[in-house]
């Protein structure tokens, strides 16, 4: 009953996504030929347009890749302040009535 989904390889991807990047055939025409529905045919092109320039470097650019690392540092360092923020939220909210027990307590002094 279930259908099982397609996966086709990168270089059945590429084939397809060439073919409608050339413009010699429409998408309709490519579609009925491989049986892949036009849309995914144009996500495909479109990944394929995207990442055109990224083929042909050699191991991309040293500093946008340090620039990426870095980056992805700070992410993660932003995330764990805000999962302290909130552990801290959430306790102060937890210790304000003891914390104001302290303060309006004068002592016996």
């Amino acid at each position: 009953m279930s259908n099982k989904r397609r996966q086709y390889s990168a270089d059945d991807k590429f084939k397809v996504a060439l073919e409608a990047a050339k413009g010699t055939k429409t998408l309709a025409e490519i579609a009925s030929h491989t049986g892949i529905h036009p849309n995914q045919i144009s996500q495909w092109k479109g990944h394929l347009l995207n990442a055109g320039a990224n083929l042909f470097r050699r191991n991309g650019d040293p500093a946008q890749h340090e620039i990426e690392k870095h980056e992805a540092a700070l992410y993660e360092q932003i995330g764990r302040l805000k999962m302290e923020l909130e552990w801290l939220k959430k306790t102060v909210r937890a210790m304000a009535p003891y914390v104001r027990a302290i303060v309006s307590y004068a002592g016996p002094w």
